[in-house]
């Protein structure tokens, strides 16, 4: 780019105007159009990088590099990245089917386990995203129609509503907590082995516990192993649900024994105060 002087006449007066001239088109210092962009492109973007990296990869300016965009494109769509997690882990809820535990005329406890199935299905698939179940809130819409769903279950099953409340956060936990301890038992980003794999490669490390100084948790090995496996999931789930039939139980025959238990624990609890 250069300037010359070329002469002009304004008033009789010649003066000399500089006029700039450049070797490139004009169009090409032009402006392209923007990047169109959806929040779906975002959280795609967030969920790959969860499970190829972990918590880590799922920086703001991470995310952005993926869908060619500069960080404050994102910013344009979620106020910052707790905010792209809770719109992740809300679209993750959105794809349980109800259908599998939604079906009243069927025993409780069947859709329960319907229910926790279900739940692992979807949360082990994307094993990046599970820990932001532990560490945010649950309260979207889809978080809020699950919960809806699970104390319905339990108000089918006889529980009112305020054991409902606690049986369904103790049924929650469990089931997060099973599938975090399992995402975190592979011990690096990336989807999950196949669980008969991931199940034979605990054996062989669990088979290597020396007898002589822990002799009970050798001899407990292969059950260790398949800590992570459906069958031993659904062994501990069906204990709780026992649990809960036989509290279920017990208050029908004695529902004023409960009240008395429960004022009682009520007023401990403002002693304690």
């Amino acid at each position: 780019m250069y300037d010359v002087q070329e002469p002009s006449t304004l008033g009789g007066v010649t003066s000399m105007e500089t006029v700039e001239t450049t070797s490139e088109p004009a169009r090409r210092r032009r402006p392209g159009p923007r990047r169109a962009l959806t929040e779906d492109e975002i959280l795609d973007a967030a969920t790959t990088l969860l499970d190829q990296g972990g918590l880590d990869a799922a920086s703001v300016r991470g995310i952005a590099a993926r869908v060619g965009v500069a960080p404050n494109a994102v910013y344009t769509y979620f106020p910052g990245k707790a905010a792209v997690f809770e719109a992740l882990v809300e679209r993750l809820l959105g794809e349980v089917d109800h259908d599998a535990f939604a079906d009243r005329s069927r025993p409780w406890r069947e859709r329960v386990e319907a229910l926790a199935l279900e739940l692992r299905e979807r949360l082990s698939a994307h094993p990046g995203a599970v820990p932001l179940l532990v560490g945010g809130p649950l309260n979207g819409p889809h978080a809020l129609a699950i919960n809806e769903r699970l104390l319905q279950l339990l108000a089918d099953a006889g529980l009112n509503p305020g054991d409902a409340a606690r049986a369904a956060y103790l049924l929650f936990a469990y089931v997060v907590g099973s599938i975090a301890l399992e995402v975190s038992d592979a011990r690096q980003p990336g989807r999950l082995s196949p669980e008969s794999e991931r199940v034979a490669t605990r054996q062989v490390t669990f088979s290597a516990t020396p007898t002589d100084r822990f002799p009970l948790s050798a001899a407990a090995a292969a059950t260790r192993a398949g800590y992570i496996s459906t069958e031993q999931y659904l062994w501990r789930l069906r204990r709780i649900l026992d649990g809960l039939t036989a509290w279920v139980s017990s208050t029908a025959a004695n529902p004023r024994g409960n009240l008395v238990v429960a004022q009682g624990a009520d007023s401990s609890t403002r002693r304690a105060r």
